[in-house]
């Protein structure tokens, strides 16, 4: 995903400017919410000032960490108001959504509903159905001298946390990491991308008419702020967005020592073998490649098959998108529009990668780029040398699977690997002898719609994972946490001096684990 972020440095001398921040909780919905300035977005109310630090969101911060220590978003109950308003929101600002996505992206209404507001409720709905279990302490086992005392891990908020969304799917890619936020009792300064604008003045404007604005803000922030936003402390930051820009918002966070996760991007590959459906695969890639015009950071980035496969796919891509969009998907209501104009030109650049099989066409006005394949795609190509994040599919020809799979492996670990084959034995080879964030088989996208799944990358893919009970824990200090017994001494003397080799041998007897047989993989 590319966006675009300064690294943060030193704060001027004086008085920063002063945030307005709510006191009302659940306002009622169709309140006209905060305005926008540089000191970003939020809700209605007392002015705090930032004088001490010179920093424009300090009291903001500040304001946000006083509500969290009074431990008013700890209660279950708080908890599921909250995220019971949230799913008023996505009820009754529905059609909101709809219009502001297609108005910044030309998003088809099918896929916004999909991925904006069906997906986020289903998110919604499960953790609500599971948030008693899951915040329950968690009881652990114990060792013999501990066995009349009580040993759990206590599942506590981490404080006051950032969310930082980018603009592909700018209501999703915001609103699951906060119902995790929520669901695990923290205070959330929430920073909608700038690059969408429609989303981010619906967000700015309506979600502060749900939620509790002493414990929820929304700042509306460009590169500017977003950096001096990041110079504060947080608990924990989660950020959607480019490797480049999380390596910014890695080095502020470490400059506070603040945990985080990294939801990056990268290059998908997927593997066709010869051995398949060919009809199938290429209507399955299609739709992962070219849903939302390409522009989501989990589609498949560049086909790997023999030449044979190509050919043969090459006229089944063909059929699929014209099944699809249409003779011309550039009159297609089911065929978005590149977000910016700068993204634009960065996609269009990559057409001159390999030669164009399929599509190719763009308008520059309508910030239009066909469906497009690119065949027999060099790995030094421009389109091979960075994530594409728009509607083109190169294919780059190997010899079998071994090759295919010592490619994948030459470059950075990617958020996904697909594989397709009609062999099962080809799929779980691709699956055993790779790396990466996630891993679906004959399809492409799916994994990411089961909340049962971690969703997430590794290395230069992002850290951390989140979707259902994973984005709860995401948000969950895990607390160690043992209460003994304040009687029984005796138990005790073992380990007091002076020492002893008896003592130690009756330690050792009441604090040693002791291997048992081998463990076996189904």
């Amino acid at each position: 995903m590319h966006q675009s972020l300064e690294l943060p440095g030193q704060q001027p001398p004086g008085c920063g400017k002063c945030s307005p921040m709510g006191s009302d909780a659940g306002k009622a919905a169709g309140c006209s919410g905060g305005s926008r300035g540089s000191g970003g977005g939020i809700g209605k109310g007392p002015v705090i000032c930032s004088a001490v630090c010179g920093n424009p969101y300090a009291g903001l911060v500040s304001h946000l960490r006083a509500a969290w220590l009074s431990g008013k978003t700890r209660p279950m109950e708080y908890r599921v108001a909250q995220l019971e308003a949230l799913g008023r929101f996505l009820d009754e600002k529905k059609q909101d959504i709809l219009e502001a996505t297609a108005a910044d992206m030309g998003k088809p209404s099918f896929e916004a509903y999909f991925t904006e507001i069906l997906l986020c409720k289903n998110e919604l709905n499960s953790t609500l159905n599971n948030l008693c279990h899951w915040m329950k302490d968690e009881h652990v086992d114990k060792s013999l001298v501990t066995q009349l005392d009580c040993a759990f891990i206590r599942k506590d908020p981490y404080g006051v946390v950032l969310i930082i969304a980018p603009w592909n799917y700018p209501i999703h890619l915001f609103l699951v990491p906060l119902i995790g936020a929520i669901a695990a009792g923290n205070c959330v300064v929430v920073k909608p991308s700038e690059t969408t604008k429609n989303s981010e003045r619906l967000i700015a404007e309506m979600l502060t008419c749900y939620l509790d604005n002493d414990c929820f803000a929304v700042v509306t922030a460009g590169v500017q702020e977003t950096t001096r936003l990041l110079e504060n402390k947080f608990d924990y930051i989660f950020f959607t967005g480019s490797p480049s820009v999380g390596r910014i918002v890695m080095t502020a966070a470490a400059k506070h020592l603040t945990p985080m996760t990294l939801e990056l991007g990268g290059k998908n590959p997927c593997y066709v073998s010869d051995s398949c459906d060919v009809q199938n695969v290429a209507r399955r890639v299609a739709w992962g490649r070219f849903f939302n015009a390409g522009q989501t950071c989990m589609a498949p980035d560049y086909v790997l098959c023999s030449v044979e496969m190509q050919e043969k796919l090459m006229p089944a891509l063909r059929e699929a998108i014209t099944e699809f969009f249409g003779s011309n998907p550039r009159e297609s209501p089911d065929f978005g529009r590149i977000v910016g104009d700068k993204q634009f030109r960065r996609i269009r650049a990559l057409l001159c990668s390999g030669r164009v099989a399929i599509g190719g066409q763009t308008d520059e006005k309508e910030r239009y780029i066909a469906p497009t394949v690119l065949a027999d795609v060099l790995p030094s190509d421009p389109a091979m040398q960075e994530e594409i994040f728009g509607p083109i599919l190169p294919i780059v020809v190997v010899a079998n699977m071994d090759e295919a799979i010592d490619f994948i492996n030459a470059r950075p670990r990617p958020l996904t690997i697909y594989a397709f084959s009609c062999d099962s034995k080809v799929v779980n080879q691709v699956l055993e002898r790779t790396s990466s964030g996630g891993f679906c088989g004959n399809d492409t996208l799916m994994h990411m719609t089961l909340t049962s799944l971690p969703f997430g990358g590794i290395g230069n893919s992002g850290l951390g994972k989140y979707h259902g009970k994973f984005t709860f824990d995401t948000f969950t200090h895990h607390r160690g946490c043992l209460h003994r017994n304040m009687g029984l001494e005796a138990l005790n003397a073992l380990r007091y001096p002076p020492y002893s080799q008896q003592k130690l041998g009756l330690l050792t007897a009441t604090f040693e684990i002791k291997r048992k047989g081998m463990c076996t993989l189904l």
